[in-house]
């Protein structure tokens, strides 16, 4: 009951600022997936709706899939950006600022009130106002929420971002973090008018042929460990350029790690520029591998965590491979 209480003292306090602001700038995190961009989207398309000036800063590119989300909101900038201050700065599905690295300054300085609205363990809260909800399935599952505790009306075109968070950040409600109320706020969604065949068309029925090479590429660098319970694949630059593919493309190779039979730990190591490595990890039952990322400057889930580390790729490999079979002794002495 009071971690409820708690949430809605926070909501209360958001609506407030919301409410009150006239301009805000919205911030998805960097390489954004299904659940940062439709989180962004459906919070942009309110915003203006209720009259206000609000735009999505991001860094890098849309992934095509997820084009669609942008209806004239998006605005691309980098570190040396300089924008006209706003009263609201609102970050969605960033468990740290280290998500948004280009726009990190801007976050801090072009607003005078952050907000930030994530759920994702996080180790502290970085923004004025902090609404933090690690059991909600997806973002957009929390801004739902959110929505309906503001008695704001959700209309189709908002509907279906949340749907795309939602479906995207569930692996079509296959991961362990969907409940019956994600299931119960989709259900509800389908009474806004939400297309869910041409919105499942577009995101998981429209591959490019790179994107099919890619995942071949990074297939190739498969690797086994801990007596086959430890998936591992990467992707280097130079594996995007000679695949003709977009860094996007990678997305969703986590997933077909943890899918091997026996598998418990699947991990993912993308190169992100030349010395800076992106560490994905997803589980199945027992490993939690937020804490596994916690470890290494990371965080996330229970079920799906993230981290960088710094160096080059086999340097990156080098440490993971050791955290991986450390964590996985350690399980067993426990199950032992």
């Amino acid at each position: 009951m009071a971690k409820m209480v708690a949430r809605a003292e926070v909501m209360k306090e958001i609506t407030e600022a919301l409410l009150n602001a006239e301009s805000l700038y919205i911030f998805p995190h960097m390489v954004a997936d299904g659940d940062s961009m439709g989180s962004c989207a459906s919070f942009c398309r309110l915003m203006r709706n209720l009259g206000k000036t609000a735009d999505i800063m991001m860094e890098d590119e849309i992934a095509d899939n997820l084009k669609f989300l942008d209806k004239g909101y998006v605005t691309f900038v980098d570190e040396n950006t300089e924008v006209p201050q706003r009263d609201l700065c609102v970050a969605l599905d960033c468990s740290n600022t280290d998500r948004f690295p280009k726009r990190n300054k801007m976050f801090f300085s072009a607003g005078k009130k952050t907000i930030c609205i994530d759920h994702h363990v996080t180790e502290f809260n970085y923004a004025d106002i902090n609404l933090i909800a690690p059991d909600a399935a997806s973002n957009t599952e929390l801004l739902y929420e959110l929505y309906e505790f503001m008695g704001v009306e959700i209309d189709k075109e908002m509907a279906e971002a949340i749907y795309t968070g939602i479906v995207t950040d569930t692996g079509n409600f296959q991961y362990t973090n969907t409940t019956k109320k994600t299931h119960i706020i989709t259900a509800e969604l389908y009474d806004r008018g939400i297309d869910t065949k041409q919105l499942n068309i577009t995101l998981f029925q429209s591959v490019r042929p790179q994107k099919l090479m890619l995942r071949n590429t990074i297939l190739n660098t498969l690797e086994m460990r801990c007596d086959n319970r430890v998936s591992m694949a990467y992707v280097t630059l130079d594996m995007y350029d000679s695949c003709d593919a977009k860094t996007s493309e990678s997305d969703g190779i986590n997933a077909t790690l943890r899918d091997i039979k026996g598998v418990e730990m699947a991990v993912f190591l993308r190169e992100k520029q030349p010395g800076e490595i992106k560490v994905g990890f997803r589980s199945k039952d027992y490993v939690n591998v937020s804490e596994v990322c916690l470890s290494l400057g990371g965080g996330g889930h229970k079920h799906a965590a993230g981290c960088t580390i710094y160096g080059n790729m086999e340097e990156a490999l080098e440490i993971i491979r050791k955290v991986v079979d450390d964590v996985m002794a350690e399980y067993d002495a426990k199950r032992a």
